[in-house]
Formats: structure tokens, C-alpha cells, sequence
């Protein structure tokens, strides 16, 4: 597994602000954790989810192919940390204000 975290800068609220994903050997999400600005967090496995929270129809670029601009940016992370924020997600339930 890969995993990786994009920086999403705007101002929409009903987008996330953070996007924890992990992905198999070929790239697909099999996991997803989105932080939204106010501190929702939702998330899916592709069977339950939250909010409008899904996986990917498309493959994830590595981190070399995602554009990084002003408003994306995109990094490689390690298991603990996408672990971290997946349990942080499953706890909450989703939508579910940081603390």
C-alpha cells in the first residue's frame, strides 16, 4: 500500500481542506479520509462512507505526477500517519468537528 496526503487551498466549505488516501500496488483509493475547513472529517472504504465522502473512479498520480501549484499540493506519507487519521475519522463517525 501507498499512501498519501493532498493540500487543498480554497474557500468552499463544502470541500475538503485535507485529503488522506490509501492506495493499492496499482494507485486505486481503497480508503479515503477527507478534513473539511471547520473540522469535519468524513471517510470511506468504499463500503460505508460519510458525508459525501467516495473513493476515486480514476488512479491517483504519485506525488511526481499530481500538479503542485498554489492551490495543490501533494506528499507522500507513511502508514502511521494515514492510520492516525483514519482512526481519528472512524471514531468520530464522521462529520464530526475537530477538537
Amino acid at each position: 500500500m501507498k499512501y498519501q496526503h493532498v493540500k487543498w487551498r480554497h474557500d468552499l466549505p463544502h470541500q475538503p481542506t485535507d485529503i488522506y488516501t490509501e492506495l493499492d500496488d496499482d494507485r486505486w483509493e481503497t480508503r479515503k479520509v477527507e478534513v473539511f475547513a471547520d473540522g469535519r472529517i468524513q471517510y470511506s472504504d468504499g463500503t460505508d462512507s460519510t458525508g459525501a465522502t467516495d473513493l476515486g473512479e480514476v488512479r491517483s498520480p504519485t506525488p511526481q505526477e499530481a500538479p503542485d501549484s498554489a492551490v495543490l499540493t501533494t506528499i507522500a506519507i507513511d502508514e502511521p500517519t494515514f492510520e492516525h487519521m483514519w482512526n481519528l475519522a472512524m471514531s468520530w463517525g464522521g462529520d464530526q468537528p475537530k477538537s
